[in-house]
């Protein structure tokens, strides 16, 4: 688990600088650009990790898990300090590009929490992936919020510090290396193989079928080998049932809409309250987010177990789903509280305890923390859901690699196609005097709409995807899947 708070911490890290980063920039001319450059960074990430995650997962299958999350961790470790000495958009751009390529140790965290887990532990196992993400994510908004230009921030720590000087985003790009450090340390001496496969044997006597095992107990403990892997009976194409592609592709649904959420939120954060943003600085930005994690912690240990064990993981994908269209349509008018506050709202404590104690002041940061814990809790109940759901519809462990691999390609594609259409449609929406929607609601608007379109493609599909389907021979598959089609007509 310590090797998957890497990619989270380096994802986030840049969140509650990016808009200052990016507005000092040169290629910028118009301060309502920023918005949109700010995606293209936010979106070279995800082009990269999305057109190479199917890669990183059919070459965990091959090589095993072990290599991939490790290489994984060295390019986060490398790269996110190439990114803290960025001095012009080109050099960040093709930094946070880099990042992208070397993701692919989520592919293979997935595949082995799948190989080392049985019905009993599975879904609290899948639970601590988006659990140590968010915390991830928390730790990355806070050390991004808090350890931005220290010369400035800290003068008397690093007043005198002249790498801080003329790198002011460099502090918070070392220590999210650190922690990748940590995982490549532990991932070396601690990660176990467990891509070790049972070779193709056909029994001397008995003539085989679709039930019969192709090896013994005792013959797969002696010819075990970690480089003689057995293939996966299926080809590409049979695992691509309906069901499947109908989750992938509400999956993908989802991607887009919240990308536009974490897009947007700390750009919306940190715009001046008339352009419809909420007029926050970074530090505030990163207790926000730091919040978040703090909810996440919270809802994967205690709550999500419980909901998925009473309702199964479909169900709570169908309700956070459900839970994100709420987030994503009432969210905008907090701006509406921010502008009535005034300055106060820029105090979090206080120089002027009048502001601060005032009514609008506590309905804005109330409304706030309503806001995003409703938007953690969906975000909790609809990826640990798709994961675990991803997982049991792959019909072997040989399939996990392409499938998980699949699922996160859809998904850092969505990603990308909602990071950059975000940011576009924020920026001209807050350039122009359109009502509702086409004001600065939305992109909200749009994905919350989005999200409902995706609840309502999750309703076909049937309860038996809440089952783990790996050693399922072809007929039980097809049969699932003819329920499927049975129940959309």
């Amino acid at each position: 688990m310590a090797v998957r708070l890497a990619e989270p911490i380096g994802m986030t890290l840049i969140l509650p600088f990016m808009y200052q980063m990016v507005g000092g920039f040169d290629i910028v001319r118009n301060p309502k650009d920023i918005s949109f450059y700010a995606s293209l960074l936010l979106t070279s990430f995800t082009v990269c990790k999305a057109a190479t995650s199917v890669h990183w997962g059919i070459l965990s299958d091959r090589i095993g898990r072990r290599p991939v999350i490790l290489i994984g961790l060295l390019g986060n470790l490398l790269t996110f300090v190439l990114f803290g000495v960025s001095k012009s958009f080109t050099w960040a751009l093709v930094a946070r590009s880099l990042n992208g390529l070397f993701t692919g140790n989520t592919i293979a965290i997935k595949s082995v929490i799948a190989e080392i887990s049985d019905d009993t532990n599975r879904p609290r196992m899948m639970a601590m992936l988006p659990l140590m993400w968010n915390l991830g994510t928390m730790l990355g908004g806070a050390v991004g919020g808090l350890f931005v230009d220290p010369v400035k921030k800290y003068p008397w720590l690093f007043g005198n510090s002249a790498l801080f000087h003329e790198y002011p985003y460099l502090l918070p790009c070392l220590v999210a290396s650190t922690a990748s450090f940590f995982g490549l340390v532990v991932g070396y001496f601690q990660l176990e193989e467990t891509l070790v496969v049972k070779p193709s044997t056909v029994p001397i006597s008995g003539a085989a079928s679709e039930t019969t095992l192709l090896v013994s107990e005792a013959q797969s403990e002696e010819g075990r080998c970690a480089v003689n892997i057995r293939p996966s009976p299926y080809s590409k194409w049979d695992i691509l049932t309906p069901t499947v592609i109908r989750i992938l592709v509400t999956n993908a649904i989802v991607c887009v809409a919240v990308a536009m959420h974490n897009q947007l939120y700390p750009i919306v954060a940190a715009t001046d309250v008339v352009d419809g943003g909420l007029g926050m600085d970074p530090q505030r930005i990163g207790y926000t987010l730091t919040l978040c994690g703090v909810f996440v912690v919270f809802l994967q240990l205690t709550q999500y177990p419980k909901l998925e064990r009473k309702y199964g993981a479909l169900a709570c994908y169908r309700r956070g789903i459900w839970l994100l269209v709420a987030f994503s349509t009432t969210l905008p008018f907090l701006s509406i509280l921010a502008a009535r506050a005034g300055n106060s709202v820029e105090h979090l404590t206080g120089f002027n305890i009048t502001k601060v104690l005032s009514p609008e002041f506590c309905l804005f940061w109330g409304f706030l923390i309503i806001q995003l814990y409703i938007r953690m809790l969906g975000d909790t109940l609809a990826f640990t859901s798709v994961n675990l759901l991803a997982v049991n519809i792959a019909p072997t462990k040989a399939d996990f690699g392409f499938v998980n691999g699949l699922q996160q390609q859809i998904a850092m594609s969505a990603y990308m196609v909602g990071t950059l259409i975000s940011g576009y449609l924020w920026s001209w929406s807050i350039k122009h005097s359109f009502p509702y929607p086409f004001n600065s609601h939305f992109v909200w608007v749009l994905g919350g709409v989005s999200l409902a379109a995706s609840w309502y493609m999750t309703l076909p599909i049937p309860d038996s995807v809440n089952i783990f389907a790996s050693g399922f021979n072809k007929h039980s598959r097809t049969t699932s899947d003819n329920e499927s089609t049975n129940t959309s007509s």
